[in-house]
């Protein structure tokens, strides 16, 4: 997964320097090459809707953060955090399955996870601001 720092608010000038959105890009790319252990059948169904949702996540912090509206981007991180969950109940049922190696499913938890912890730190930061 990514390596980079936190970047601090004042230097985030794209959605790209966020951690969350690097390890979810790290995340897309690993389902990816899990995916394509499936076998063919599960390729075209499990292994699809593993994709979309993994691809999801950093997609939706993308747009969310080119929204700007605290409101849209606070959404949309909720709907990666959503997909989230969607990828890691489908790698549960590959779990289940014995479609994966449990070591690769471990890692893809583990990154799954991650991802949604920094997920969730983003959406608390957004939340709704403060009255005046």
């Amino acid at each position: 997964m990514a390596d980079s720092a936190m970047v601090p608010s004042s230097e985030v000038r794209s959605f790209r320097d966020l951690l969350v959105w690097q390890e979810a890009m790290d995340l897309v790319v690993e389902v990816h090459r899990a995916v394509r252990l499936l076998p063919y059948d599960e390729q075209r169904d499990l292994g699809r809707e593993m994709r979309r949702s993994s691809t999801s996540i950093p997609s939706n912090i993308g747009e969310g953060f080119n929204r700007h509206s605290r409101k849209a981007y606070r959404a949309h991180v909720a709907i990666a955090l959503g997909s989230a969950g969607e990828l890691e109940t489908q790698l549960e049922a590959a779990r289940r399955l014995e479609l994966l190696d449990e070591n690769r499913v471990v890692s893809l938890m583990d990154g799954c996870a991650r991802v949604a912890r920094l997920a969730q730190g983003l959406w608390r930061s957004l939340g709704p601001a403060p009255r005046k």
